[in-house]
């Protein structure tokens, strides 16, 4: 990975204080990028700013107090973000609710639309304030975090995949209303090994990656990776189209024994 890809480029990336969130601000700031971290908790804020302040970089790193829910939270964000760095190259839309395990069937209105409030209509407004404040006039680059679990059936979550697909399907709307200036992909991460989900995968993890392809799981880091990638002139020419990182699961046969 180029360790310039971002030099002197401004990154916001919500609910940055942990996990995939957190790797990813680890990573921009590696490849020279000034980084703004939002998340709704200050002290996991604190704890985060002084992690990336560790990692080797010369951006500076810069927190603010958001919920990914709340329209006047993202536009206070970018507001604070322009004041301090003049410029938002990079959004990264990372943050993401699931308060419904559950049949679909049985799913009660509150949770589906602050499901929904979050993850789906989040989006919108954090891409709304960055593309008013910068990009429309200086371009940039939106790297949404869905999921693979956007592309398949689930027994537990489908409410909170149903809002990842919209995120795909809303991933390629914006790349047409937004280009030329702003580019607009998304990732679409399998089961990763974040502390969030441990409880997931740790029981779990070799039959998890028996089947799998490439036999392991995901790491914070390779979607990081990939997150630098498409925030930097490396993917200068695709918009509108998402990175499946799961190891190959969707790859695998129908039916067919491991």
């Amino acid at each position: 990975m180029n360790g310039q890809a971002l030099d002197g480029r401004v990154a916001v990336v919500t609910g940055g204080s942990r996990g995939i969130g957190l790797g990813i601000a680890k990573a921009y700031r590696e490849a020279g990028a000034h980084v703004v971290i939002a998340a709704r908790k200050p002290d996991g804020l604190a704890a985060a700013r002084e992690e990336l302040l560790h990692v080797k970089g010369d951006g500076e790193v810069g927190e603010v107090v958001a919920n990914a829910g709340a329209p006047e939270d993202a536009e206070r964000c970018v507001e604070e973000t322009m004041a301090r760095f003049g410029r938002l190259d990079v959004l990264v839309n990372n943050a993401a609710t699931n308060p419904y395990m559950g049949p679909l069937i049985d799913l009660d209105l509150p949770r589906a639309q602050k499901t929904v409030q979050v993850n789906q209509y989040g989006m919108v407004a954090w891409t709304r304030y960055a593309w008013r404040a910068w990009m429309r006039e200086h371009g940039g680059a939106v790297v949404n975090i869905a999921s693979v679990g956007g592309l398949v059936v689930d027994p537990q979550i489908g409410w909170y995949n149903a809002t990842k697909a919209a995120m795909l399907h809303m991933t390629r709307q914006l790349a047409y209303e937004l280009g030329p200036r702003a580019r607009v992909n998304a990732i679409a991460p399998g089961l990763i090994k974040t502390e969030l989900a441990r409880a997931v995968w740790e029981p779990r993890e070799p039959i998890l990656t028996a089947k799998l392809p490439l036999r392991r799981l995901g790491t914070v880091e390779d979607v990081a990776h990939a997150a630098v990638f498409l925030a930097s002139e490396a993917s200068s020419w695709m918009t509108g189209q998402t990175l499946v990182l799961d190891g190959g699961a969707t790859a695998l046969p129908i039916g067919v024994e491991g």
